[in-house]
């Protein structure tokens, strides 16, 4: 029994080494998981409203430059209505995501620290 003691005291255990990368060598993975995912939900929002909003700018163009022509004001009535429910879309699809997020209690939905500590992972 003295011996085991003995031994289990004067152990020195060192950490492993081995191939591959240091989980704590870049900081949090989720947290920068987290970064990343809304990095790019934020690029692809601006994005899109740009784009939409560009849409609708060349319809009202098209519209000016119709003259007259029934198959171009069609095709100008056609871009704006695109353009505007895209943009509506877009801005329904983030106040949306914002509301259940606040309904759902969560202060941050792509705080992914918080999302997985609340599920015990």
């Amino acid at each position: 029994m003295a011996l085991n003691n003995l031994l289990a005291t004067n152990l020195i255990i060192s950490p492993i080494q081995g191939p591959g990368v240091n989980p704590d060598l870049y900081g949090n993975s989720t947290q920068t998981l987290e970064k990343v995912i809304s990095q790019i939900i934020g690029v692809l929002t601006i994005v899109a409203v740009i784009f939409f909003a560009i849409q609708i700018i060349f319809a009202g163009y098209n519209f000016i430059s119709a003259q007259g022509d029934e198959k171009k004001y069609e095709a100008a009535r056609q871009s704006l209505t695109n353009g505007i429910l895209g943009l509506t879309i877009v801005v329904v699809a983030v106040g949306l995501g914002s509301l259940l997020a606040t309904l759902a209690g969560i202060a941050n939905p792509l705080n992914l620290n918080q999302l997985l500590g609340n599920m015990g992972l």
